[in-house]
C-alpha cells in the first residue's frame, strides 16, 4: 500500500524533472541571453548588507552569475555556497570560473544538506516560480539561516516587464505579488521588510524570524 510520502516524492521527481528540462536546455546561451544584467546583480547583493567573513547561500544560482559579487561583499575570510539542481548550469558557472567565487552544491533548496542557523544570508533570483512546494521550501531555506539573518528574493526585470517578455499577462495570484507574498514569507520563518517591483528589477528583503 502507499502513503502520502510515495506520493510526496512522486511529486518531487516530476518537479525536479519540469525543472530540470527547462534549464538543461537553456543553459548553454543562458549567460549569452541575458548580457547586460551584472549591475543589477550587483546592486541586489550590496542591499542584501552583507560584511566581511558574513555566509552566504546563491540558492538556485544557475549559471553563478551572484557569485563574483557575493564573494566580493564577504571577503576571503566568508563562505559563499551556491546551491543548483541542474548540473548543466553548474557546468556553464565552471566554466565561466565563478566555481572560484564560491562552491557550487548540486543539490535541492527543498533539502539543503547545511546545519540550521548556519548562514547569515540567502540571495535567490528568480528562484521562487519553481519552487514546487514554496511555504514548505521557503521554510527549509529559513531553516538555514540563522536568526536576523537575511534573504534575498531578487528578479533583474520586473514583474510587468517579465510578464511581458513570456507573452502572458499579471495575475492576481502571481507568488510575488507582494500581498501574496508577504504572508507566504511571514508563513514561512521570514518577516518581510522591504519590496520593490520597477521595472529594471524586483527585489524583496526579508529577515529570518527567531
Amino acid at each position: 500500500m502507499r502513503d502520502m510520502s510515495d506520493d510526496r516524492a512522486d511529486d518531487h521527481t516530476h518537479d525536479h524533472t519540469h525543472v530540470q528540462e527547462f534549464f538543461t536546455a537553456r543553459a548553454a546561451g543562458w549567460d549569452r541571453r541575458f548580457p547586460d544584467d551584472g549591475p543589477a546583480y550587483a546592486a541586489a547583493v550590496a542591499d542584501l548588507g552583507l560584511r566581511e567573513g558574513d555566509r552566504v547561500l546563491d540558492a538556485g544560482c544557475g549559471t553563478g552569475r551572484a557569485l563574483p559579487p557575493l564573494r566580493a561583499a564577504v571577503g576571503s575570510s566568508g563562505t559563499v555556497l551556491g546551491a543548483e539542481l541542474t548540473p548543466a548550469m553548474l557546468r556553464e558557472a565552471a566554466a565561466a570560473g565563478r566555481d572560484g567565487d564560491g562552491t557550487l552544491l548540486l543539490t535541492d533548496v527543498a533539502a539543503l544538506p547545511l546545519r540550521s542557523g548556519a548562514l547569515d544570508a540567502v540571495f535567490a533570483a528568480g528562484l521562487i516560480a519553481h519552487l514546487p512546494h514554496p511555504a514548505e521550501n521557503l521554510r527549509e531555506v529559513a531553516r538555514v539561516v540563522r536568526p536576523g539573518g537575511v534573504l534575498a528574493l531578487f528578479h533583474p526585470i520586473g514583474r510587468a516587464a517579465l510578464a511581458a517578455r513570456q507573452g502572458r499577462s499579471l495575475t492576481p495570484d502571481d507568488l510575488r505579488a507582494e500581498h501574496n507574498l508577504r504572508p507566504l514569507l511571514a508563513g514561512s520563518g521570514w518577516r518581510m521588510t522591504s519590496y520593490a517591483d520597477e521595472e529594471a528589477r524586483f527585489l524583496a528583503l526579508a529577515v529570518r524570524e527567531d
